[in-house]
């Protein structure tokens, strides 16, 4: 498996640090809002390199945490006079929620930034003993400069970075650069004691700690949105390394942007959406889809006509798989033979090099379309097809389809009323008699229940509107 790795620009093999094992770390959402069309495309996508792994047969142990203290969650709480467990505690729910209407499988943990303050203060301790940080007036400030690699993520110089970066000015630091790893509390504001007395941590040493303590001091594979390389990665790898004295993350993988109707998407530009809005016009799934349609580094656009394609592409393969379960009764028993066993193993192999090639998730997508065209000759042609067949293309779409997560939608077709079933059995004999004024009688009567009858090439199909 080949991966573009952020850190050093090019795409390399994956070697997991234990064989057949990977610890995977992914930046979590801040919990104060619902999560916006932006935040789900990293949460889509990293949800797919970890069943990719799986796929593979590595054995996956994947943290995303939750970032429950901060200033928006305070700013909201006090907006709304509650205090920021509240808003954090509903805000998780509600992400919880989306995750799954997104068929996002939860992480093997999703650790809290208040369950894992003890860490947090072990290692800013750690920090200042090796004189990498330093206490002013209540702060905690990380020296950037004092860490000769700071800046290798984001491959830009010091002078760059800092003439660039967005960056709180402040007399309390030492330099422009250093970074907070602790700030002293506000009155009002939720705090935790420590040596420098009364506070609350800093963003980028939340993630530090979060890794650490469920993945060790070293993982293999870090990942987030394209905006979090800096600061917040820069400053990941800096403070980390410089408590352990290790390599913080092998592999870095990063997503691109997303864009609405082709621009940046902004409260101010008024093309601000969440992921509950879109989702409660279009549907989940399409927006799965949409963020794997692309590759995961390229940038994607969210439109109308866009999120309408994704879901027309999604209905072809709910028809696929409905022609299956439609055909398959009707098939005589058999065993599959070798060309359509090599058919099979074609595609697979299709699906597999594309995932494999840096997570290229719009191949595989294309390698899943392919299989569909098989299904749908098999099924529409001349040619005798028996069960076996029928079965192994099936048990196929279903594999590739839950490594990407798609499909995952399919509901039982409801019983069909006994009335129905005679009126469509009366309307087949019309038909069968050329009596084709009874026939479309029969038809409007079937439709004023509630039901769609048609002619398809595998017998009448009966669905409800």
């Amino acid at each position: 498996m080949k991966i573009f790795n952020t850190l050093h620009r090019i795409k390399e093999e994956f070697v997991p640090i234990t064989p057949g094992k990977v610890k995977m770390y992914a930046c979590g959402p801040t919990v104060y809002n619902y999560i916006h069309i932006g935040n789900a495309r990293p949460i889509c996508v990293f949800d797919t390199l970890r069943r990719s792994l799986e796929y593979r047969g590595y054995e996956v142990t994947f943290v995303q945490n939750f970032t429950d203290v901060d200033d928006k969650i305070i700013r909201k709480a006090n907006e709304e006079g509650i205090n920021a467990r509240e808003v954090s505690e509903r805000f998780i729910a509600e992400y919880k929620k989306d995750a799954e209407g997104l068929n996002v499988r939860p992480a093997t943990v999703h650790p809290k930034v208040t369950e894992n303050m003890d860490i947090i203060l072990d290692i800013i301790k750690t920090l200042v003993e090796k004189g990498y940080a330093y206490e002013s007036q209540g702060d905690v400030y990380f020296r950037a400069k004092k860490f000769d690699g700071y800046g290798k993520l984001s491959h830009m110089p010091l002078e760059d970075l800092e003439a660039g970066a967005r960056i709180d000015v402040s007399e309390q630091k030492e330099d422009a650069m250093d970074f907070a790893l602790w700030k002293a509390a506000k009155p009002g504001e939720p705090y935790w004691e420590s040596p420098w007395g009364k506070g609350r941590p800093g963003w980028h040493i939340e993630c530090s700690a979060m890794a650490r303590n469920y993945l060790g001091d070293t993982i293999d594979i870090h990942c987030g949105g394209q905006d979090l390389i800096f600061p917040h990665h820069e400053n990941e790898i800096a403070q980390s390394e410089c408590a352990t004295g290790k390599e913080f993350a092998h592999y870095w993988m990063h997503n691109g942007y997303i864009n609405v109707d082709n621009r940046k998407m902004s409260k101010s530009l008024n093309n601000f959406f969440t992921t509950r809005d879109v989702a409660e016009k279009y549907g989940y799934e399409p927006i799965r889809f949409l963020m794997l349609q692309a590759h995961y580094r390229s940038p994607i656009n969210y439109s109308v006509e866009v999120i309408e394609q994704c879901k027309a592409a999604l209905e072809r393969l709910y028809t696929c798989r409905d022609t299956i379960d439609r055909v398959m009764d009707s098939l005589p028993e058999g065993e599959a033979d070798g060309k359509i066993r090599e058919l099979c193993e074609s595609r697979r192999a299709q699906f597999v090099e594309a995932m494999e090639d840096d997570l290229n998730t719009a191949d595989a997508i294309a390698a899943l379309f392919d299989l569909v065209k098989d299904i749908n000759t098999l099924a529409n042609g001349e040619e005798p097809v028996n069960k076996g067949q029928m079965a192994l293309m099936r048990d196929l779409f279903d594999e590739l389809s839950g490594v990407l997560g798609l499909c995952y939608n399919r509901k039982k077709e409801e019983e069909i009323p006994t009335q129905v079933l005679a009126l469509v059995e009366e309307r087949s004999a019309a038909r069968k008699a050329k009596d084709f004024a009874k026939a479309d009688a029969l038809r409007d009567q079937i439709a004023a229940l509630g039901y769609v009858v048609e002619e398809t090439r595998q017998g009448t199909k009966i669905s409800k509107k």
